[in-house]
């Protein structure tokens, strides 16, 4: 032993020495598990284990461990590259070359110390790694090609994946494999200029890609000599300019599109550099008389009004980009209004001032225009609401300082509604038309009279010092207006109701005179209409209450605040139901149940009766569909027509829509009309009842006997029922009079061949009477007061199942 050291015991007999053993340098001998057999002096020292130890594997890093021992188990030779950890030489490679002896059944491991080659390797490889990655990450296509193949010896992802490829597939391709033949001869004379004349060459080339789009790339070829200068591989480099040339192109488009629309657009436009005009279009000729050649090359503040000059050369100046209005002279010296749109923009690389110009005349005579007409009625041509009360603000103020009255009429036209509705909205036009002039021409230059808004006008008196001076200008409005009035060839006659407000007596402001005004055309319209009526301060609240109660019935029908109630109408003869009638409440949030009496009225004010009626029409047309079901057999309800609804132009339309609509045949409805619709323009009613019977609708004329209906109009117009008014039925059988008329009524009505129904029976007294003269039916307190329609519905079941009613 060498330095007095024992070796490691092996199999061998005594004295007797294997040939590893003799082996210099790192010997091991080990079986297949790794248990030393042998461990040489150099490897002990080198690893750091002590003699007869096992741990001569410690060094070796996890994953060098497991590949050693993963040879030693396999019985055969092997050769690894392994990292050893060593306590005086750091981190090692070592190369293990291990032979197996089968004999022995173990293997001979020598070891090399390859560190230096294995290091360099590993920073050999690093520098490829970088190198890939670096260029797998620039923004651009790089590929490395030989000089006498044209194959590709290099290439980053992009440029590979460009054409198809990968990393490790493009490399041995020729160009023309890697981009298509086609490609590769568009670009061999650029190939051919750089390894002939060995000079770096750069071109543009078009590409269409897989999706049908166009790419546009921008190619270099550098060339890579050797020492000798020879070229041996040249560099591609690609760059995606796509983005570029469209930005190119659009701007060419940009460009083109201007001078188009230069030419194409009816509006002036100036391009002019510091002032100084160098391209304008035909509009701007046109609009200050000169030619494009004779505005090249001049200031545009020549054409500037001298007023405007200051404020345009400032916008110019800062070029700001502004809108506004300035003035331009033209040839002739006329000024022309026109607005500046003013851009600062870039022309072909300069930098320059776009100036849009529009003729305004147009604009301002518009505006002229739509002052005149923000101040008067179309209409009319007079003053309208604005103008009137800023003029009577001014006037207020003026007979104040004055100690000067002024009177303010408030004029309404009396049922005015029924000439647009019958007769159509020109001729109601026509009509305010003539009125207007009436009203104006019947006072003073020194009054003024407005429109107010529909058929409503204003008239203002000045120096109105005596009360009968203001009833004599009321009373000469009166008789103005009253006058027949010929439209389209019809005589047509519209009465005036007037209110009166006084100043200062009744108010001291605009708003509260025309308020006064108003609330005395409302006592007006209460007396009878057709007449005027002063400002009483001792009605004012109940004429503010009547405005209220007004302004809430707008809203009343859209809160659901109406409800129908149905008074039955029953046989004399056994006390059965055999209808019921309609009749309308308005459930008042504060007030409770109102009855028409305290409403009606102000609905036809509101022009509320159309809406109203249709509400009315449709919900008892849905109760008497529900009642006809629940029976067994029809069941009509009678629903009150008023005035407005019977001269309505649509009213026909409307009834036939409610009946299909709702899916009620005709004879479940009945129409109640009074005898004063019946009285105007009998032909006309004639068409609308025969119409109306054609649908099975019946027929009845309410409170006969009330008005001054015609024997002969009961005879000729399609009547189903005749209805003793309540006032004749009160008194009997008592009052001799009464009973006369009720007796007439009923003898008159059945020679007709008409059913007659009596109202407001209230005692067995007056039934009999009614039932001993042959009177059919009746509705009253002694059948039944008016009920809601679930109350009704009960009602009906008792009376249908109970005795009958002698």
């Amino acid at each position: 032993m060498d330095g007095g050291r024992k070796q490691a015991v092996t199999h061998t007999q005594p004295n007797e020495t294997a040939w590893w053993e003799m082996v210099p340098g790192l010997v091991v001998a080990a079986g297949t598990d790794g248990t030393p057999v042998y461990v040489s002096d150099a490897f002990r020292d080198a690893a750091g284990c002590r003699e007869g130890d096992g741990g001569w594997l410690d060094g070796l890093e996890p994953g060098s461990r497991d590949e050693l021992l993963d040879h030693l188990a396999r019985r055969q030779d092997f050769s690894v590259c392994l990292r050893w950890q060593w306590p005086d030489a750091g981190a090692r490679w070592l190369e293990c070359t291990g032979y197996w002896h089968p004999g022995r059944a173990h293997h001979v491991c020598l070891f090399h110390d390859v560190t230096s080659g294995k290091t360099a390797e590993l920073e050999a490889r690093a520098q490829a790694e970088l190198l890939r990655m670096t260029a797998d990450n620039v923004p651009a296509l790089i590929a490395y090609y030989s000089a006498h193949d044209y194959t590709c010896l290099f290439a980053n992802k992009q440029y590979a994946q460009t054409f198809g490829w990968d990393e490790r597939s493009i490399v041995g391709r020729t160009f023309a494999e890697v981009i298509g033949e086609d490609a590769a001869q568009e670009i061999d004379p650029h190939v051919q200029k750089v390894v002939r004349d060995r000079q770096p060459v750069s071109y543009v080339r078009k590409r269409s890609l897989p999706d049908g789009r166009t790419q546009w790339i921008e190619v270099s070829l550098r060339p890579h000599f050797d020492a000798q200068g020879q070229a041996i591989a040249a560099f591609v480099l690609i760059i995606d300019i796509t983005r570029h040339r469209l930005a190119e192109q659009a701007v060419r488009e940009s460009e083109e599109r201007l001078a188009k629309f230069m030419q194409a657009s009816a509006e002036g436009v100036v391009f002019h550099q510091d002032g100084y005009i160098t391209d304008v279009n035909p509009p701007v000729c046109e609009l200050v008389g000169y030619s494009r050649e004779e505005l090249l090359g001049r200031h545009t503040l020549d054409f500037i009004s001298p007023e405007h000059r200051a404020k345009v050369a400032h916008l110019q100046a800062t070029g700001q980009d502004a809108t506004y209005e300035s003035e331009i002279i033209h040839r002739s010296g006329e000024r022309i209004p026109v607005e500046f749109i003013g851009r600062t923009m870039v022309r072909n690389g300069e930098r320059l001032r776009m100036s849009i110009v529009r003729d305004i005349r147009d604009r301002h005579a518009a505006q002229r225009r739509i002052r005149h007409l923000a101040h008067h009625d179309v209409l009319t041509g007079l003053p309208n609401r604005l103008a009137f009360m800023e003029d009577l603000e001014h006037r207020l103020a003026v007979a104040r300082n004055n100690d000067e009255r002024l009177a303010l009429l408030f004029i309404d036209l009396d049922n005015f509604k029924r000439v647009n509705d019958s007769l159509g909205h020109l001729v109601g036009d026509k009509l305010l038309q003539s009125v207007a002039g009436r009203l104006a021409g019947s006072l003073r230059s020194s009054d003024r009279v407005a429109r107010f808004g529909g058929d409503e006008f204003l008239a203002l008196l000045s120096n109105a010092r005596r009360r009968d001076d203001v009833e004599d200008v009321a009373r000469k409005l009166l008789a103005a207006v009253e006058v027949p009035i010929e439209v389209e060839r019809r005589m047509l006659s519209v009465t005036p109701s007037i209110g009166i407000a006084l100043f200062p007596d009744d108010a001291e402001t605009p708003g509260d005179l025309v308020r006064h005004a108003d609330q005395a055309l409302y006592l007006a319209k209460a007396r009878g209409r057709a007449n005027f009526q002063f400002f009483d301060p001792a009605r004012a609240d109940a004429a503010y209450e009547a405005l209220l109660l007004e302004g809430e019935l707008s809203q009343a029908l859209e809160r659901g605040e109406f409800e129908l109630m149905y008074q039955p109408q029953v046989r004399l003869t056994d006390g059965r139901p055999v209808g019921a009638e309609a009749l309308l409440r308005w459930r008042h949030p504060q007030r409770g149940l109102m009855l028409p009496g305290e409403f009606l009225p102000a609905i036809e004010n509101q022009r509320l009766m159309l809406p109203l009626g249709q509400w009315v029409l449709t919900e008892a047309l849905r109760q008497a569909r529900r009642w006809t079901a629940l029976l067994g057999r029809p069941f009509p309800v009678a629903v009150n027509l008023s005035n407005v609804q019977f001269h309505a132009s649509n009213l026909l339309a409307t009834i036939e829509r409610s009946l299909r609509q709702e899916d009620v045949p005709g004879h479940l409805l009945e129409l109640e009309l009074s005898e004063r619709m019946l009285m105007d323009d009998l032909p006309e009613v004639q068409r609308k009842l025969q119409r109306l019977k054609q649908w099975g609708v019946q027929l009845a004329v309410d409170d006969f006997g009330t008005g001054y209906f015609s024997l002969r109009h009961l005879k000729e117009l399609p009547i189903d029922k005749v209805k003793i008014d309540r006032s004749f039925v009160l008194e009997l059988p008592g009052s001799a009079g009464s009973a006369a008329i009720a007796q007439s009524i009923i003898q008159v009505a059945r020679s007709m061949g008409h059913r007659v129904t009596a109202e407001g029976v209230e005692n067995e007294a007056q039934r009999a009477f009614l039932e001993v003269h042959g009177c059919d039916e009746y509705q009253g307190f002694l059948a039944a007061e008016a009920l809601p329609g679930d109350r009704f519905v009960a009602w009906m079941r008792e009376r249908l199942t109970g005795p009958a009613l002698a």
